[in-house]
């Protein structure tokens, strides 16, 4: 068992990794409550089938009483509407302010649970318990939850800490390989922003490799957990130093929005976005041409990508609505070397460009 702690000023919480622990949550979570509180479990359909039972099981051999509400799946439901819909049904239920609400899923559960306990009867315990390797690598982590809009991705939210996170790897076994890649390339960006050891061991395996190597994938998801548990724990509302967990999002985000959040995974998204800015950075002048090979090596050495078509003049409209503009002024966090990042404001429009017609094209290799 690997237990982080996560210290933010608003609270201090755990996060829990160990294979196997969903069949013990019920024990851990009396535990942590002190009784049993009403348990509501917010999730979606195929994790209710391959997970529920685990956790139900666990759950009632502890004689902690639970409810499960069910919310659409993908990320096209990660929106105002579908809170309202999960408070409606709590109302419904009976749940009142000492409710706990315990997000069960992925990142689109674990951002629309928490927004839903930081919001309902003003804020209610939150738990989460995330199933996907996106998820348990870093969504679950840090208390950002949010909804997408139209123009964009996560513009409504909170932060909202959770009062604890269980992280059972086993539960990544079930994943189709699509998924499990998409989340494993947040471990390759925490790896670029603050953990070179983490890169390096990375880039010389293949996806399969690290998810048929137990061992290995547990020491994966807590060194990610580990270093994004720093980053917020020193800076939990996103100041200068917080940002830098946004490596490879402002493209990414500008993707999944051009595409309907339809053709790629969030993962997926990211992957060309790292790749594009390591391009940026050596194009300004913040990083040799070798890290940019390396990012970009490791990254693609884990399989084909979605095609990209975005073109410039789209991506940047929609990189000035995301939530990192400000002022008009876009923000990229570029790598001057593996295991270290920078914030930069007025990236050339030109080097945008340039980085954008490089995934386009690796894109169609």
């Amino acid at each position: 068992m690997v237990r982080i702690p996560v210290n933010t000023p608003s609270h201090s919480y755990e996060a829990i990794i160990e294979h196997g622990i969903l069949s013990r949550a019920g024990s851990i979570l009396k535990e942590l409550l002190s009784g049993t509180p009403p348990l509501f479990i917010v999730t979606v359909a195929p994790v209710r089938r391959r997970w529920g039972k685990v956790l139900m099981k666990s759950l009632d051999a502890a004689g902690v009483p639970a409810k499960i509400i069910e919310m659409h799946d993908g990320e096209r439901f990660k929106r105002l509407s579908t809170v309202e819909s999960l408070a409606e049904d709590l109302l419904k239920a009976g749940a009142d302010r000492k409710v706990v609400v315990l997000a069960f899923g992925g990142g689109v559960v674990g951002d629309v649970g928490g927004m839903l306990a930081s919001v309902y009867m003003r804020g209610v315990t939150l738990i989460q318990i995330p199933t996907t390797a996106q998820a348990q690598l870093d969504a679950a982590i840090g208390g950002k939850t949010g909804v997408n809009l139209r123009a964009g991705k996560n513009l409504v939210g909170t932060f909202y800490q959770p009062e604890l996170v269980l992280i059972d790897p086993a539960t990544l076994a079930t994943l189709p390989e699509r998924e499990f890649r998409a989340g494993m390339y947040e471990a390759i960006k925490c790896g670029v922003i603050g953990n070179e050891e983490l890169f390096v061991r990375l880039e010389r395996c293949s996806i399969k490799e690290l998810r048929k190597d137990a061992e290995f994938l547990g020491w994966t998801i807590a060194e990610s957990v580990r270093l994004k548990a720093q980053v917020v724990s020193a800076d939990e509302r996103e100041g200068d130093l917080r940002r830098v967990l946004n490596f490879g999002h402002t493209i990414g985000h500008a993707l999944e929005a051009a595409t309907g959040y339809r053709q790629f995974l969030h993962g997926e998204a990211v992957a060309w976005g790292m790749i594009a800015a390591a391009r940026i950075a050596t194009d300004v002048g913040l990083c040799h041409d070798s890290v940019c090979e390396r990012i970009r090596e490791g990254v693609l050495r884990w399989g084909k990508l979605p095609p990209v078509n975005l073109q410039t003049a789209k991506a940047i409209k929609l990189m000035r609505s995301d939530k990192k503009t400000e002022a008009g002024v876009l923000h990229f966090v570029l790598p001057s070397k593996i295991g270290r990042v920078e914030v930069v404001k007025d990236v050339p429009e030109s080097a945008i460009a340039v980085a954008l017609a490089e995934i386009r094209k690796a894109s169609r290799g």
